[in-house]
């Protein structure tokens, strides 16, 4: 097992609604009716750049699982405390996939306390995302971060992206993020395929950040409407039981505590007490775990 080596800081706080302009309109081509998964994603955190069609999925999710915005907020978390720790292991480059609209932290800002120099790219498919994040880039002064706006389901087309190739150094260790996207891709559309070309593509030393919703902690009725209301969203969701959760890793080591329910992830630099954790914790139906490349 690895073990951590830095402090866990919960604060990843910032705030994104600088990045566009009072009179900002999504482009033309964007389609607006369809509710998004990163913007339902950022109605539960919160914030406010989603659409219509967003707010009412997302409100419809949630009246199923009332646990969502907690799972939501608890993931941010996880990503804040796995960055940190995977940073404290002396991985200096990350590739964040499925990143999603920020709301509580950026995977740069902290990389970025523990090592000022390292090296970030985010890839996402959503244009508003990838808006976003280009905005924060344009601003930074240390350590490179770009962004590449690509689907998770062509993971050789991210590889080759003249962007990442120009900010990551393959031979060397990175952290490969794959936090809450997993559950997105169909096993017919080769999600293990898809992990698999991503992790052979990484060096030694190497870390797999991912969380990925599952039926485990939620009622069965509270699992099959959260499939039903994203059938009609930009990606079908997939909720997998641990068993088909933990093969995404292959035959990376897991660091402590393993592949566990997602607030149990390291909640505290210390050991678990689950007198620590938020109430109703136990209803955040998603798993969590960080392995390293042998």
């Amino acid at each position: 097992m690895y073990e951590d080596t830095a402090a866990v800081d919960q604060d990843t706080g910032t705030d994104w609604e600088w990045a566009r302009a009072d009179d900002w309109q999504p482009p033309s081509e964007l389609d607006t009716g369809t509710p998004h998964t990163a913007r339902m994603y950022d109605y539960y955190l919160g914030g406010k750049d989603n659409f219509e069609a967003d707010r009412r999925a997302a409100q419809a999710a949630i009246a199923a699982y009332p646990a969502l915005p907690l799972l939501a907020r608890t993931n941010r978390q996880f990503l804040g405390r796995a960055v940190e720790f995977v940073a404290g292991q002396g991985v200096r480059q990350f590739i964040d996939i499925g990143t999603g609209i920020p709301a509580v932290g950026s995977t740069s800002e902290v990389a970025r306390r523990v090592a000022p120099d390292a090296d970030v790219v985010y890839v996402d498919n959503d244009p508003i995302v990838a808006t976003h994040a280009r905005a924060r880039v344009a601003g930074q002064q240390i350590g490179r971060t770009s962004v590449v706006e690509a689907d998770l389901r062509d993971p050789a087309a991210i590889l080759r992206d003249p962007a990442l190739g120009a900010t990551i150094d393959l031979s060397q260790p990175v952290g490969l993020m794959l936090v809450a996207v997993l559950h997105f891709i169909r096993d017919e559309e080769g999600a293990q395929h898809v992990v698999r070309t991503l992790r052979d593509a990484l060096a030694p030393g190497s870390a797999l950040i991912l969380s990925h919703g599952s039926p485990d902690f939620a009622t069965r009725e509270s699992a099959a409407a959260g499939v039903r209301i994203y059938r009609g969203a930009s990606s079908p969701l997939v909720l997998r039981p641990r068993g088909d959760v933990e093969p995404f890793f292959g035959d990376f080591e897991f660091a402590g505590p393993g592949l566990v329910q997602l607030p149990l992830w390291r909640p505290t630099a210390g050991h678990v007490r689950t007198a620590d954790l938020p109430e109703g914790w136990q209803e955040v139906s998603a798993y969590a775990g960080v392995a390293f490349k042998r």
